[in-house]
């Protein structure tokens, strides 16, 4: 922009060396001079609009990390978090290989492929409600992470701003933004979760029998304890309405307490619905497919079908943790599965 503006001065000044022969003679004293000034605003807006022109059609270095979308009265605000590498051929029980690569190769996608980690915002008009918080300052999944901080604020939001935050889950790349250094990253905002959730990651007894996944209950302790210590972690049991517009429903398999959240105002409904899945080119046409993570796979699965039936037979919005940015759109019947429509489609924005 700096380059922008000289360049448009540059050419404004440049009008000051013009032969004189070219400006107008009937003109003197006081009134040349002012002629001389309008000519050189002139010039300067003139080569601004030119460069300006120019410079918008240079391809932007990163996209936006904010997306708003209206949800009846409802403010809904997408962020992003960054991406993941997802090894995908290692992380699905099911299809067998062949079909995997099949289904990746329809999307333009190898098993090496970037997953979106997203957050949201839900301003009700009373009350100004985060859905996960995304990694944070925590590095388990990589140095791509760690956006939704600064997303919050580009959107324009503070965190002091955020009255509560709902989790899906207590798994780091939902929960990890909670905390830097041991201090809360929300100050005035009460965090909520399932009951179960809460029961089984905040649990040491639970953590001693896990197999192989401490580093999920070391995560979740760490990032609530600020929040369980002031009494601002506050968990529900099951269907609850946490405020007007907006109630908790359980879809427990990825986790034991995994909530989804709908959101419903004025006819329209939209589903947050965490990690009921993972990988849109392989879990909307199979929806059968389930990830290693999954706690308990068979109610994962039942689960995403249950939702996946509803969310397209309604023609609810979904908000999706895990599909690419910003993750807002709708489900439609496609043979034996789904397909998926952006918001970006649907509304033309």
């Amino acid at each position: 922009m700096k380059a922008i503006l000289w360049g448009a001065h540059t050419a404004a000044l440049a009008a000051d060396r013009w032969p004189r022969s070219t400006q107008r003679p009937i003109l003197d004293g006081q009134q040349n001079r002012y002629a001389l000034i309008a000519l050189r605003v002139i010039t300067f807006l003139l080569a601004l609009t030119a460069a300006l022109a120019s410079h918008a059609a240079e391809p932007l270095a990163e996209s936006p990390g904010w997306y708003r979308a209206q949800i009846g009265r409802i403010t809904v605000t997408a962020l992003w978090d960054g991406t993941l590498d997802m090894p995908v051929d290692q992380v699905f029980k099911k299809p067998d290989p062949a079909q995997l690569k099949a289904l990746l190769a329809r999307h333009y996608l190898t098993p090496a492929m970037p997953m979106s980690v997203n957050a949201f915002v839900i301003d009700t008009g009373q009350r100004i409600v985060m859905v996960d918080t995304g990694t944070g300052a925590s590095k388990m999944f990589g140095d791509k992470l760690g956006h939704v901080l600064a997303n919050l604020r580009a959107s324009g939001y503070t965190p002091e701003q955020v009255d509560e935050i709902y989790l899906t889950h207590m798994h780091t790349d939902h929960v990890g933004g909670l905390t830097v250094d041991g201090k809360a990253v929300y100050p005035n905002a009460v965090v909520r979760a399932d009951v179960h959730e809460a029961g089984h990651y905040l649990s040491r007894e639970k953590m001693a029998a896990s197999k192989g996944d401490a580093e999920d209950f070391e995560s979740a302790m760490a990032m609530l304890d600020p929040y369980v210590k002031s009494g601002r972690f506050k968990p529900f049991d099951g269907r609850t309405e946490l405020v007007p517009g907006v109630r908790a429903e359980p879809a427990a398999g990825h986790t034991p307490g995994h909530s989804i959240y709908i959101v419903q105002s004025e006819g329209e409904k939209l589903i947050l619905w965490g990690d009921l899945m993972h990988v849109a080119a392989v879990q909307f046409p199979l929806s059968a497919a389930t990830v290693v993570f999954d706690a308990m796979p068979a109610l994962s699965k039942a689960n995403r079908e249950r939702i996946y039936r509803e969310a397209a037979r309604e023609g609810a919005w979904v908000a999706a943790a895990h599909v690419g940015f910003p993750g807002i759109g709708k489900l439609r019947a496609d043979g034996e599965g789904y397909a998926w429509v952006p918001m970006l489609l649907v509304r033309g924005r």
